[in-house]
């Protein structure tokens, strides 16, 4: 391989220093012959979805070597939403997806690696990952860690978001803390990322539409052997695609991003997705707006009946025929890009030929004919409230059209002290603010609020909106996103207690139900908060973060 990157640093009699170095982690003269291939492992014990991570990179470390590669492995962060929601630590999540992609880009480019092996598990993983990869535009692969299996109590399967729901029904005394305990304890069984269609899964699933991860590999689980084996076999895909230089960008194009918000839409993907795919599109340099995920809503129903709002988890859709079969219903009704390439080098079409629909397992993954909605579920809203847009998730929603009372709280815990202290009622509209990109910093998921309204009972009388975010567990009533943010001067800084306050996902309308001259002089009496954050990495990325309605990506301050 002559034109291999790595020849910047191993040719030449003025790079014997270069080779020493090389020399001294055990190379042979004729390694230096051999493509330099990262391998980029997310393995940690911070949090579940990232522990069982070894393993994988074990065997693609294997494979790279097999394939007559050089494996050079080197670290990516990784923050647990988990364990820090609800928390100020919750604020370093979404910066966390930035971290992620400048590591990979460092390592990259630095080392002026051949190729490079994305190994990742929790939410941010995904995303970072690929701006990773996309940045440094060499052939490429994602290696997802794999999803959990279920947790098991009184004959229902479980997730995390059965824990976080549990924390309401304890509120509201529907369960023991007997109870209480048994789910804690049966949530997460195992290793692997959230099991239901959260946002690790979503993200993975999306990979997979989107050309950059072997066929089926988006809904394996962790534990299991074949986790393993598509792991190896992904570093001989992505050898192959290294001597016939496939690069990420021939793969990420704009139909092939369409293939994975359709994907999205039909599985009832988390709204999460929306801000990584803007922030996917922007590294990649491909017009993608949030317009565009409105617009695949409204032509791609929802087939999967998954978790959170459904009733089935990650391994049931595996075993249903995973996300190959996903495609093959929407490919067959004329909703997929068939010619866009994967890191295989065969078209998506190519890729979809070998898969009988016949083998459908309906109740887990419908035909379009007997969608479970006719439309996507992840819409965008707009109005005095949200001019630049923001996103609901309207799959499950029975009452899609609610005014009620605004609850204005500044921060999440002053939100969930009251919910846990059953000041929320029936008909509210629970705004809360200053949580946005900037604001926050750091746009924290508002899981624990959302769960505890649904464990109260709550989930289909009370909205929820914010300029923060939501897990992708969330489901019910929920408004994210709210762009502009409170803390750049938007309307959702201007609602007073009390205000009246519509939603309308029909008609996909968000408004606080005041007229501009009111708007305009409570804008005048405004005062931007203080920053919360002068320095390290939260208050960097405060100073560099983007609207959510573009992402919430970090670009240079000069942009800004």
């Amino acid at each position: 391989m002559s034109k291999l990157r790595s020849k910047k640093v191993t040719a030449g009699p003025d790079r014997a220093p270069n080779r020493s170095m090389y020399y001294g982690m055990g190379y042979k003269e004729e390694d230096f012959e051999k493509p330099m291939v990262g391998l980029a492992n997310a393995q940690s014990t911070i949090t579940p979805c990232n522990s069982g991570l070894q393993k994988l990179a074990d065997a693609a470390e294997k494979g790279i070597r097999d394939f007559n590669g050089n494996c050079q492995t080197f670290g990516t962060p990784t923050v647990s939403d988990g364990i820090s929601m609800g928390t100020e630590g919750m604020k370093y999540s979404l910066v966390s997806r930035e971290v992620i992609a400048d590591c990979i880009e460092t390592c990259a480019n630095a080392q002026w690696l051949d190729g490079i092996l994305v190994i990742g598990g929790c939410d941010k993983n995904m995303p970072g990952g690929m701006m990773g990869i996309i940045r440094a535009n060499i052939p490429a692969i994602y290696v997802y860690g794999g999803t959990i299996k279920p947790g098991r109590y009184k004959n229902k399967d479980l997730t995390i978001v059965s824990s976080f729901e549990a924390v309401g029904e304890f509120s509201a005394g529907k369960i023991t803390s007997a109870e209480l305990k048994e789910i804690e304890k049966r949530s997460c069984p195992g290793t692997g990322s959230c099991g239901g269609m959260f946002t690790a899964n979503t993200m993975s699933s999306a990979f997979e539409a989107m050309g950059m991860s072997l066929p089926y590999s988006s809904t394996m689980a962790n534990e299991d052997n074949e986790k393993v084996n598509s792991a190896y076999e992904s570093a001989k895909v992505l050898l192959n695609a290294l001597s016939n230089r496939i690069l990420p960008l021939d793969i990420i194009t704009r139909d092939s991003i369409e293939n994975a918000v359709s994907v999205i839409m039909a599985t009832g993907g988390s709204t999460n997705a929306v801000l990584h795919f803007l922030a996917i599109a922007n590294a990649a340099n491909i017009k993608w707006s949030i317009d565009d995920f409105e617009r695949v809503r409204k032509k791609v129903p929802v087939i999967c009946d998954l978790k959170p709002s459904g009733q089935y988890v990650t391994t049931d859709l595996h075993r249903a025929g995973g996300i190959p079969m996903v495609m093959k219903i929407l490919s067959n009704e004329g909703l997929l890009n068939t010619d866009c390439l994967t890191i295989s080098g065969l078209t998506i079409g190519q890729v979809l030929n070998k898969i009988d629909v016949l083998e459908c397992e309906e109740k887990i993954i419908r035909k379009v004919d007997n969608a479970l909605y006719s439309e996507g579920h992840l819409a965008i809203l707009k109005g005095n409230l949200s001019p630049e847009g923001c996103v609901a998730k309207i799959s499950g929603v029975k009452r899609p059209v609610i005014t009620g009372p605004a609850r204005v709280f500044n921060s999440e815990e002053y939100a969930m002290d009251a919910i846990l202290k059953n000041k929320i009622k029936p008909g509210d509209v629970v705004v809360i603010r200053y949580e946005g990109p900037k604001g926050g910093p750091g746009m924290r998921e508002m899981l624990a609020p959302t769960s505890a309204l649904i464990g109260q009972g709550l989930g289909e009388s009370v909205a929820l909106i914010t300029d923060g975010r939501f897990s992708g567990g969330t489901w019910g009533m929920v408004v994210g996103h709210i762009s502009p943010e409170a803390y750049v001067g938007g309307t959702i800084g201007l609602v007073k207690e009390g205000d009246s306050i519509t939603i309308n996902a029909n008609e996909r309308l968000i408004e606080v139900n005041l007229s501009d001259e009111e708007l305009t002089a409570r804008r005048k009496n405004w005062e931007k908060p203080t920053r919360k954050y002068t320095s390290g990495v939260l208050a960097k990325y405060a100073s560099l973060a983007t609207s959510a309605s573009l992402g919430a990506h970090t670009v240079p301050s000069e942009n800004l």
